[in-house]
C-alpha cells in the first residue's frame, strides 16, 4: 500500500491588471487622450532639458508625445504587461533614433530605481488608481527620479465620492466588418469608487463578445494632493490653474 502523498493546492494565477481594456483602450478612448495630453502637458515637455518621466505609460499616449515634442530621453514606467505590450509594439513602429531616446521601465517606480533622470515627469490618468498606501510609495520615487526644480504634472483623482452612480457610454469605433464599443460604471463603495467597465464586439449577426472589467479609484481633493505632495519636497508651481491637473516643483534642498 502506497503512501497518500498531499500536494500542496496551486495557486491561481492573479489576474494581469488591464488584461480585457488592453485590447479596448487604443481603439475606443486613445485618440481622445492623445489629443488631451498634448494640450495638458505638451508645452511643458517641450521644455525639459533633462528627461521626461512618464509614470503609468500605459499604451503611450504621453511617451510618444513627449519623444515629439521634446529631444530628451524618456523613461515609461508601466508594470501593467498588457499595457506594455501595447506600448512596445507602438514603439516599434518609431523611427530607430526615437526609440533609441526611450526607455521602458516594467515595474512601478518605486521599484525602478530612477536617479535624477528628469526634470519633467507626467503622470496621467494614474493616480486616481493608486492607493493612499501607494501613493504615499509613489512621492518620494519621484522625487528620486526628478533633479531639483524639476517639475511634476499630475492628473488629479477625482475630488469626492459620487453621489449617485455616474454613466459613460464610449462612442462605438468600426474596424472592417465589427464595431467596438463599451461603457463605465461609477458607483460609490465604501471609501473608494467602482468602475466598471464593460465592452462588445458587434457583427452583421448581433454581438460576438462581451467582456467586462473592473477598477478601483481613490478620491481626494486638490488641497489634499497638494499637503500630500508638500511633505516630501513639492511645492505648486504658479501659474497653473488647470483644475484638470496639478503642477507642482521640487524643491532644491538648502
Amino acid at each position: 500500500m502506497h503512501p497518500v502523498i498531499a500536494r500542496a493546492p496551486t495557486a491561481r494565477p492573479q489576474p494581469d491588471p488591464y488584461d480585457v481594456t488592453a485590447e479596448f483602450y487604443d481603439i475606443l478612448q486613445a485618440d481622445e487622450d492623445e489629443t488631451r495630453v498634448r494640450h495638458l502637458y505638451g508645452r511643458e515637455v517641450s521644455k525639459a532639458r533633462l528627461g521626461v518621466l512618464d509614470i503609468g505609460a500605459g499604451t503611450g499616449r504621453v511617451t510618444l508625445m513627449s519623444l515629439a515634442e521634446s529631444r530628451v530621453d524618456v523613461h515609461a514606467v508601466e508594470p501593467a504587461r498588457a499595457m506594455r505590450t501595447s506600448l512596445m509594439t507602438r514603439l516599434a513602429a518609431l523611427p530607430a533614433g526615437q526609440r533609441e531616446r526611450v526607455t521602458v521601465h516594467p515595474h512601478a517606480l518605486d521599484e525602478a530605481a530612477l536617479y535624477a533622470v528628469a526634470d519633467v515627469a507626467v503622470c496621467h490618468n494614474t493616480v486616481a488608481c493608486l492607493s493612499p498606501a501607494a501613493r504615499h510609495a509613489l512621492w518620494p520615487a519621484i522625487g528620486a527620479a526628478l533633479v531639483p526644480g524639476g517639475s511634476l504634472f499630475l492628473q488629479l483623482p477625482p475630488a469626492r465620492l459620487p453621489t449617485r452612480n455616474v454613466l459613460r457610454v464610449l462612442p462605438e469605433q468600426r474596424v472592417g466588418e465589427h464595431a467596438y464599443g463599451g461603457s463605465m460604471v461609477m458607483s460609490t463603495a465604501g471609501d473608494r469608487i467602482r468602475t466598471r467597465v464593460d465592452y462588445w464586439v458587434r457583427g452583421a449577426e448581433g454581438v460576438l463578445r462581451e467582456h467586462s472589467e473592473t477598477f478601483w479609484m481613490w478620491p481626494a481633493s486638490r488641497s489634499q494632493m497638494i499637503g500630500d505632495l508638500e511633505r516630501h519636497g513639492f511645492v505648486p508651481l504658479p501659474g497653473h490653474d488647470d483644475p484638470a491637473y496639478l503642477a507642482v516643483t521640487l524643491r532644491a534642498p538648502w
